[in-house]
């Protein structure tokens, strides 16, 4: 440009082309350029020839053919097909960079390329909201584990709801949309899901879906339509997709720490309103002011809640007190042959029997494990006591910690006391007492137990029924409100000592 400025001035000075052209080195032709016009010409792109991309370039069109007949998360990359091409013609060196810049424009032209345009939409306050599950690691209890994170973005407002779950199934996903609904104070009118199976049995022509029994019943409950998106476009709920990128980068970064999963999904709440302080770019309010507009236009609550829970029956309990729920077995304390139904819900597991509740477990997602518990064979071990010392559940119960080495302790005691048949029946008779009194005093009252130097069940149960001082002084005080109403004042005997004076008024 300054050269272009430079002759242009020389030539009004009078100089001429040809002077021109020998003074700055440049051809006549670009003189003649500069006069006629002060912006220079664009230059033409030189298409450089690629002798050794030429001796590949069949190899590499086989290829791209071959990925518009395979999955898009399974066709090749630029590094990939350089790799290949490294691996299986050795003798054609190429480099990587030159194979990209081929493999980029082939894509495009072959419409491989992943990148499309897409068009900024607008929602209206409560028109939509929607749903998608998304994988992060937490620590719980000070293991590393992966959990399941359910999302579902309000796409009026841009607030955002948010809650982890061991696994992502349908109970845990009706779950997870009723906490939501509470959460935003309201239904709205559209919940967008992509095609999940536990809401999705078959996908029809357009967007037409046979969608599953009891997603059916929960959008009747609650009051609102679905709508679902092409398969593998996730695009078409790019909200709640760019929502979980974004609540992963900044809440689960650094990973987060736990006892519990409900100590967890506290945490994540905590989050969810603390964003509601937040300003999305373009908008004039805050995501909390805006959601407290949107409650205005969502549909209200319904008043009972949807029955969540799976229910299986009949079940029948086998000849080890399990029961098989889905992939695995429970322990319960009825006799084998009973019927019994389980009610199976994302975090746990109820086996019912005449409408009781007979036992209570954490559900588990593996297969053909056994989730069995002490307290439901000890009507059995009372009769069989030389099972418990190697039963399965008293194994469970070490691995999980609730068999401290306190007790391991007080039941080698019994046995030189008692003997090895009757001092397991004690020690059995202790741990009912713990089922029912707490597990933390029989603890407590066991270790206090061998302080002392004792060894017998009866003093682990005097001690853990003794009410402790502070309760001693709260039944002195009650007893003595309760007696205040019969307190009569002493009597006074004055008036009986004149019956023992004598006649000369002296006492006798």
């Amino acid at each position: 440009m300054e050269l272009f400025e430079v002759i242009r001035r020389g030539y009004a000075a009078g100089e001429t082309i040809q002077g021109l052209s020998k003074k700055h080195g440049v051809h006549r032709r670009m003189v003649r350029q500069a006069i006629g016009n002060a912006i220079p010409p664009e230059r033409k792109a030189v298409v450089r020839e690629a002798p050794r991309l030429g001796t590949v370039m069949a190899q590499i069109e086989r290829m791209l053919a071959s990925d518009l007949q395979a999955p898009r998360k399974q066709r090749h990359t630029a590094h990939r097909i350089w790799m290949r091409l490294r691996k299986e013609h050795p003798e054609y060196p190429v480099g990587e960079a030159t194979v990209r810049r081929y493999v980029r424009e082939r894509k495009r032209e072959l419409g491989l390329s992943g990148r499309e345009v897409f068009v900024p939409q607008s929602y209206e306050l409560g028109q939509e909201a929607q749903v998608d599950w998304f994988e992060a690691m937490a620590i719980m209890g000070g293991e590393a584990r992966k959990l399941q994170f359910f999302a579902m973005r309000s796409m009026g407002s841009g607030d955002a709801f948010h809650r982890a779950y061991p696994h992502a199934t349908r109970q845990a996903l009706l779950e997870a949309h009723e906490h939501a609904l509470a959460y935003f104070g309201g239904v709205f009118k559209t919940l967008r899901y992509d095609n999940m199976t536990s809401v999705v049995k078959k996908i029809l022509r357009g967007y037409q879906r046979v969608e599953t029994d009891r997603i059916i019943a929960f959008r009747s409950h609650w009051g609102y339509r679905s709508e679902y998106c092409n398969p593998a476009s996730g695009h078409e709920k790019g909200g709640v997709e760019g929502e979980l990128g974004w609540f992963r980068r900044n809440w689960l970064v650094p990973v987060p720490e736990a006892s519990v999963l409900d100590a967890l999904n506290q945490h994540i709440l905590d989050a969810c309103l603390e964003n509601r302080s937040r300003t999305i770019l373009d908008r004039s309010m805050t995501i909390g002011q805006a959601s407290e507009l949107e409650r205005e236009h969502l549909s209200p609550l319904a008043e009972e809640g949807f029955p969540i829970d799976e229910l299986l029956y009949p079940l029948l309990v086998d000849s080890k007190g399990r029961v098989k729920v889905k992939t695995n077995w429970y322990s319960t304390p009825l006799w084998p042959g009973q019927r019994v139904t389980a009610m199976v819900a994302p975090l746990s597991v109820e086996i019912m029997h005449d409408n009781k509740v007979a036992a209570r477990h954490t559900r588990c997602y593996g297969r053909g494990h056994q989730i069995l518990d002490l307290e439901h064979y000890l009507d059995v071990l009372d009769k069989k006591p030389g099972a418990m010392a190697g039963s399965t559940p008293l194994q469970q119960w070490r691995q999980a910690g609730r068999w401290p080495a306190c007790l391991d302790a007080i039941w080698r005691e019994l046995e030189q006391r008692h003997g090895k048949g009757n001092g397991t029946r004690e020690m059995i008779s202790l741990v009912r007492a713990g089922s029912i009194d707490g597990w933390d005093k029989l603890i407590a009252a066991v270790k206090e137990t061998l302080r002392l130097g004792i060894s017998d069940a009866a003093a682990v149960l005097h001690l853990l029924r003794m009410p402790d001082p502070e309760q001693r002084h709260q039944y002195a005080v009650a007893l003595a409100e309760e007696l205040l109403p019969f307190e009569r004042p002493m009597p006074v005997m004055d008036e009986y000592d004149l019956l023992l004076a004598n006649t000369t008024g002296g006492i006798q």
